[in-house]
């Protein structure tokens, strides 16, 4: 059997045996280079490793993750609904507009689809369970809108991709982001509203409208987070690792002295938590720098490259094929995780059928999208279950509704990539 296949075999049979995806990328690339090349090959496992995280840019993520656990703690979640309530007012579906709306404004703030799933689902579940929504039908729907942090600026899976794939602007990319992410939370709406309407969901007699004034001004700290972070690198005043400084620094303003729902002790119980989910996210990088490096020398991701360039010459049809593979892929691992493994096999088909790369970057971010709440992994979904007290098989049927839905915006950005790169352009970065 050929090193290429000792690599990839072994990889899948860790995953199978429920091996961390971050040891099964480590142990499988010291397979192949055992396999394929020298066991004295060996002793550059350290020097790959470090390599994995030796990256500048990659301080940005724990500082995202930071951010984003702050604005959850400081309260933001509660305030932004009562804003969007009192936009919408009281009408059928209008709880479930509410949920959309205020997952797409926090996916300004932290770039995590987890965090803004179990912030929103612990604000708007009880709600709308005594609405008479259906728990299923509201933790489905919080989930698939928490998973456009994906793709709307910052995002955490964005900023790897511009690390892993060469010559990417991620500047370009944050606003290649924003009109399909928020395109993938419209398309959600639609099926609420209609359900909503045909179920008698939320009767709007006799509900309560938050006052515009007050709500809006509780809110103004949390709508200025997006505009800060974005603005900040709009205007070349921040880099994006700065963004992330910045962004912190404001959340921990806000939450000490403006909502006044953080405090010191809590603050620094919030670092430890970014912490542990920081050093999950680096571990399996600096692992996959094992992986990267073995496949690299021995060929494996140039042959399977070439595989599928020989599948098919029509470069629409093997597009279809690579985000079918990337939705099944995203059902069962994290954006992480798929990146850092398909892409070295991804960029030379990229590259041949000359596709945009940000444009594919952003097909691939929905993608995985689509992929956080779908079960049987569903990482939103799981988080927004618990919320709510339900089983996660409860949730299949409303899960592949709206995996239906977001799978059509996912086809208006594959059919008219200017959704994408209209922004980028009119910003004038290099697309």
């Amino acid at each position: 059997m050929s090193p290429d296949l000792w690599m990839i075999l072994s990889f899948l049979a860790l995953l199978l045996l429920g091996v961390p995806v971050a040891f099964a990328l480590g142990l499988s690339g010291a397979i192949g280079i055992l396999a394929g090349l020298s066991p004295d090959m060996l002793a550059t496992l350290g020097t790959n490793t470090y390599n994995g995280v030796a990256k500048y840019p990659l301080i940005a993520i724990p500082l995202f993750i930071l951010t984003g656990l702050v604005f959850e703690k400081a309260g933001v979640a509660l305030r932004l609904v009562r804003f969007a309530q009192a936009l919408i007012g009281p009408r059928h579906g209008g709880l479930a507009l509410v949920a959309v709306l205020v997952c797409l404004i926090m996916g300004g703030m932290s770039g995590s689809g987890p965090a803004d799933a179990a912030a929103v689902a612990m604000v708007m579940i009880p709600s709308m369970t005594r609405a008479g929504y259906p728990k299923p039908f509201s933790a489905t729907l919080i989930a698939a809108s928490a998973s456009t942090a994906i793709l709307i600026p910052p995002s955490i899976a964005l900023i790897l991709y511009s690390i892993v794939v060469p010559g990417v602007d991620l500047r370009a990319l944050f606003a290649a982001g924003l009109f399909p992410g928020i395109l993938a939370g419209l398309v959600l709406l639609v099926p609420a509203w209609l359900l909503a309407r045909r179920y008698g969901w939320e009767s709007p007699e006799g509900a309560e409208r938050p006052p515009l004034g007050a709500s809006f001004r509780q809110a103004l700290p949390a709508l200025f987070a997006p505009v800060l972070i974005l603005g900040g690198l709009r205007s070349g005043l921040f880099t994006p690792t700065e963004a992330a400084v910045a962004g912190v620094a404001y959340g921990v303003v806000v939450g000490l002295f403006l909502t006044r729902e953080l405090d010191w002790r809590s603050l620094w119980r919030l670092c430890g938590e970014a912490a542990i989910v920081s050093g999950v996210v680096m571990l399996i990088i600096a692992l996959a720098g094992i992986f990267a490096w073995a496949g690299t020398m021995l060929g494996t991701f140039r042959h399977l490259a070439e595989w599928l360039i020989s599948l098919s010459d029509n470069g629409a049809m093997l597009l279809l094929l690579v985000m079918l593979a990337v939705l099944i892929a995203g059902m069962l691992l994290d954006a992480i995780s798929i990146y850092l493994i398909l892409m070295p096999i991804l960029i030379p088909v990229m590259q041949h059928f000359g596709w945009n790369p940000v444009w594919f970057g952003i097909l691939l971010a929905m993608n995985i999208a689509i992929g956080q709440f779908t079960p049987p992994v569903a990482i939103n979904l799981m988080v927004t279950a618990e919320v709510a007290r339900i089983r996660l098989e409860q949730t299949i049927g409303w899960a592949l509704l709206f995996v239906v839905v977001m799978g059509s915006a996912l086809l208006l950005v594959a059919l008219f990539p200017e959704i994408a790169l209209w922004l980028p352009r009119v910003m004038g970065y290099a697309v």
